[in-house]
């Protein structure tokens, strides 16, 4: 007995749903790439994409997806034989790192932990020991859809410039940018890139990075760079050059719909809908955890994100089969564990096109799924939920 037939809930942290605007919107003909409608087109979105990266400074758009805009930053900025410190608090920023090395830099990780925050202390005091200036560029991520954790870009910064380091700063906000606040300028990041298809709302294909001036100063002594991901080839006045060629047309129709969606609701709002969602999920698993079987792998409370809640097991109960029966017994589809809590929890993510019956169905089917399947947890976890947005969301 399945009960799956209907609308599928894709609570996956990426790709997340894509809005029935968002589709209609690519269900049109190609259009001339070199005069007209197109260019003004990547006029609009260029200028939006400051506009959501909060920069006076210059934005890039490829036809690539967050790995392949991770090796746009990179060989724009960097030099062989660059040294990079690669912040852990995930999956993620450590293949950020992975490709700077394939690309023929030198990376170091500080330490962390799949369960916590980067610690902007600890970045102070490694960049104060790096007395030659040896580190060139930092990368970190603002959330890591791995760990479910949020850093804090703001204090990194701060932390930075308390150092009197001159090391680049750069940020990947793939599960961040559209969903939770990001000051490109304000807190002092140098290079910030994204992706298309989480919080933006749009299929995958889509890059995005976003430069400052002191890192476009950069680049023009970068020797890493090649000529797809190249800023200064981006940057000529023949339309196509923006893109290196072709542009990618339907998905920027879609980007266009996207972006009228996330204005008209007002980033404001859409942040605090975020966080509100994410609270919610968090009040759910704190009660599910009091039956010990599952937990957050976020420790601290205030270090959990506001896209994406990753949820572990214990005592060696493993997580497959909940995320097996969610999906072919109901038709909500479950975010694996990534790294080494693979098949030792689960992500219900909470980014991007989400509302709270959605949430709220999703929730329930992760509670009903405990149930049937004898896993020990604390009844009501949906219930909190409810009660949680019932007060938060007044008449």
């Amino acid at each position: 007995m399945s009960l799956a037939a209907g609308r599928e809930f894709l609570a996956i942290p990426g790709p997340t749903v894509i809005p029935d605007a968002v589709l209609a919107a690519m269900h049109r003909p190609a259009v001339d790439i070199y005069a007209g409608p197109m260019v003004a087109l990547t006029d609009t979105l260029l200028a939006d994409l400051k506009r959501i990266f909060r920069t006076e400074g210059r934005a890039y758009i490829y036809a690539a997806n967050g790995h392949g805009v991770w090796e746009a930053a990179l060989t724009n900025v960097l030099s062989r034989g660059d040294k990079v410190l690669v912040l852990e608090s995930g999956r993620f920023a450590i293949g950020w790192g992975e490709a700077a090395k394939m690309l023929g830099a030198e990376v170091e990780v500080l330490p962390g932990d799949f369960r916590r925050a980067v610690r902007p202390e600890e970045v102070e005091a490694r960049l104060k020991k790096d007395g030659k200036g040896e580190i060139k560029a930092i990368l970190v991520a603002q959330i890591d859809t791995a760990s479910g954790v949020v850093n804090d870009i703001k204090a990194i910064g701060e932390a930075v410039r308390a150092a009197g380091h001159h090391a680049l700063l750069m940020v990947d906000t793939v599960a961040s940018l559209g969903c939770v606040p990001f000051e490109m300028d304000a807190w002092g990041v140098d290079v910030a890139m994204a992706g298309s298809q989480k919080g933006l709302m749009t299929p995958a294909g889509l890059g995005f990075t976003a430069a400052s001036p002191r890192a476009r100063e950069v680049h023009t002594r970068a020797n890493m760079r090649t000529p797809y991901w190249d800023w200064t080839f981006r940057e000529g006045e023949v339309h196509y050059h923006k893109y290196c060629g072709t542009p990618p047309e339907q998905l920027l129709f879609a980007m266009r719909a996207a972006f009228d969606l996330i204005f008209a609701e007002g980033l404001d709002n859409v942040f605090r809908r975020h966080r509100l969602l994410a609270e919610a999920t968090r009040r759910a698993v704190s009660v599910w955890a009091e039956g010990q079987a599952i937990g957050f792998n976020i420790a601290e409370p205030s270090e959990r994100c506001d896209t994406v809640t990753a949820v572990v097991t214990r005592e060696g109960v493993g997580a497959q089969a909940l995320v097996d029966y969610c999906d072919r017994q109901c038709g909500v589809v479950l975010g694996r564990a990534l790294g080494h809590l693979e098949g030792k929890g689960f992500r219900i993510a909470h980014m991007g096109h989400v509302n709270a019956p959605m949430l709220l169905g999703t929730l329930s089917v992760v509670e009903m799924g405990l149930a049937a399947l004898g896993l020990p947890h604390g009844k009501g976890g949906a219930a909190a939920a409810i009660d949680y947005l019932a007060k938060a969301v007044p008449p």
